[in-house]
């Protein structure tokens, strides 16, 4: 199955995420592109951020990140 625009848009969300600390979240405000907004709001009802506009990510949305995160090092030009 090839990634779809939503898949990017979440995965694009995930590595937003600072990975080196667990005291850092994000904010996604109203103003944000739309396929943003609506990408964070999925990940909330997946269960990997703790608020429907980023928050925290939880210990599921933690490993994803992680995964997403070591992917796009490993897929981006040096």
């Amino acid at each position: 199955m090839p990634y779809t625009q939503d898949l990017v848009d979440e995965l694009n969300v995930l590595v937003r995420y600072n990975l080196t600390t667990t005291q850092e979240g994000i904010k996604v405000h109203k103003t944000a592109e739309p396929s943003v907004i609506e990408a964070t709001r999925r990940l909330y009802h997946k269960g990997l951020l703790t608020q429907e506009d980023g928050g925290y990510l939880t210990h599921l949305g933690r490993e994803a990140a992680e995964q997403a995160q070591a992917v796009l090092s490993i897929l981006k030009p040096a």
